[in-house]
């Protein structure tokens, strides 16, 4: 999976391309938790992320908590196989979708 981070003032864009599972949900945790400091608006561009696992679940998970303390955090672009995802886990009902 390939991970851009684009810092934006305290804006950061954090576009996915790949399948955010098991495998890689270790790597966008350790590059994201250090690019949160200072941020006050997170956005996950999810336009090339074609699944989901529950870890992929548990980082997005941990990002909406250290979120919540800083600003706000949302997803866009989301496919319609991860909409199911977040659907089924009720994730949807804690995420911001743009």
């Amino acid at each position: 999976m390939e991970i851009n981070l684009e810092r934006n003032g305290n804006e950061l864009v954090v576009a996915l391309d790949g399948r955010l599972d098991t495998l890689n949900a270790p790597k966008l945790e350790k590059e994201l938790e250090p690019a949160l400091d200072g941020v006050e608006k997170l956005i996950f561009d999810f336009e090339k992320v074609a699944y989901i696992s529950s870890a992929g679940l548990r980082v997005l998970l941990g990002a909406m908590q250290v979120m919540e303390d800083q600003g706000e955090m949302a997803i866009k672009n989301v496919s319609d196989p991860v909409m199911e995802i977040f659907t089924v886990t009720r994730f949807i009902e804690d995420l911001n979708i743009i």
